[in-house]
């Protein structure tokens, strides 16, 4: 099978989904690798060294489009509003394979699907053991928890660190991280390493040993919630009294902190709203909200996706796919992730001949779109 791989078209996307080192070992699961020319630029991966590791270097997007039997993404449907100009060059029994935001943008699985395409979606990955180290969700989330606060650092007028010195001492920032999943720890532990005194805070109670095991002191708060995880370890949403309820007795926090993260977010709906309008009002001049639900409406009132928005002395950075500001190290991680998927779907026997009702557990979940339709049952749901 040939396996071709894109330079990515979405905005600002420097990642890429197959870096050289990963090359010589889809050789060895009988792939014959396709590379368009610049694919990966953006995270210093020359054409040349991908020839050196037994790639092919296609001129074209539409020559990889034309030959590829297996197209490897980082965005594409869903997660790529640039999807139509590569639709007309998507043949029936194509394999698609990358992030496509199945469940809160099912029309782009649809329009692969009308092509005929095969669509396996990374988002989709089971939170199962056997499957860590395919759970690129994950591998993401880190990466966007660690910009988050060197991004907040760089804007906060403030340092992070206690500081003694002969001129005073300098108190440490005051962070406060909402969800405690994959990018909400990795927040609390970047920003505890800079030397901020750091809490966080996450619906779900069983979090409190994964704050605390950062360094950070878990904020406690008096509401009762039923059912507050759902399967996969994800948060469920609430109701609206209860979430009406939350913001209010998060706001008393908030206006303690000069540093604000928020991860929340439930899956294939929109990102809980937690701070209104009032909040920020009320917290202190020249503080600091980074987002990092932005791309699914965000978890604060202001939030503009992609934009930094100043209300009443407050800023609030908008955060959009972080993890293409570390493209080097992100590109890896995904590499890695979307390789041992390919190496598994070969071993299950569903590369090159995909079955919706396969009894493996992570072939079936992931298994978006085939034989010119959905296949994957949440999605369908989302569609109709």
């Amino acid at each position: 099978m040939r396996l071709g791989v894109l330079r990515e078209t979405y905005p600002n996307e420097r990642r890429v989904a197959l870096i050289p080192a990963l090359a010589p070992m889809y050789a060895k699961l009988g792939f014959e690798v396709l590379v368009q020319s610049g694919a990966g630029e953006g995270a210093r991966h020359t054409d040349d060294a991908y020839r050196q590791a037994g790639a092919t270097v296609l001129p074209t997007r539409e020559e990889v489009l034309a030959q590829a039997d297996v197209v490897l993404t980082v965005r594409t449907a869903g997660a790529n509003p640039n999807i139509e100009a590569d639709l007309p060059h998507i043949r029936a029994g194509q394999i698609w394979v990358g992030f496509m935001e199945p469940l809160y943008r099912p029309q782009g699985v649809q329009q692969l699907a009308e092509r005929g395409a095969t669509a396996f979606a990374m988002e989709l990955i089971p939170r199962i053991t056997r499957a860590q180290s395919m759970d690129a969700l994950s591998s993401m989330a880190t990466v966007a928890g660690y910009k988050a606060v060197l991004l907040a650092a760089h804007l906060s007028p403030r340092m992070f660190p206690l500081l003694m010195s002969a001129a005073g001492t300098v108190s440490p920032a005051r962070v406060f991280v909402i969800g405690a999943g994959v990018a909400g720890l990795q927040a609390m532990a970047t920003a505890k390493r800079l030397g901020a005194a750091v809490s966080g805070y996450d619906v779900r109670p069983a979090t409190r040993d994964q704050v605390e095991s950062v360094g950070a002191k878990f904020v406690e708060i008096p509401l009762q919630v039923e059912q507050a995880e759902a399967s996969g370890g994800y948060a469920r949403a609430l109701e609206e009294e209860t979430l009406r309820r939350q913001q209010d007795l998060l706001g008393e926090h908030l206006v303690q902190h000069e540093v604000v993260i928020t991860t929340a977010a439930v899956p294939g709906k929109r990102a809980p709203l937690l701070i209104p309008r009032r909040v920020v009002e009320a917290m202190p001049a020249g503080s600091i909200i980074i987002d990092l639900a932005a791309e699914w409406g965000g978890n604060c009132e202001l939030t503009q996706p992609g934009e930094t928005v100043q209300h009443a002395g407050v800023t609030i950075v908008g955060a959009v796919n972080l993890p293409a500001t570390a493209p080097v190290d992100a590109s890896m991680l995904y590499s890695r992730n979307l390789y041992n998927l390919l190496a598994h779907l070969h071993k299950v026997g569903m590369l090159p001949t995909p079955a919706p009702d396969h009894e493996d557990e992570i072939a079936r979940e992931t298994l978006v779109a085939h034989g010119g339709r959905i296949t994957h049952p949440r999605v369908m749901q989302r569609v109709e």
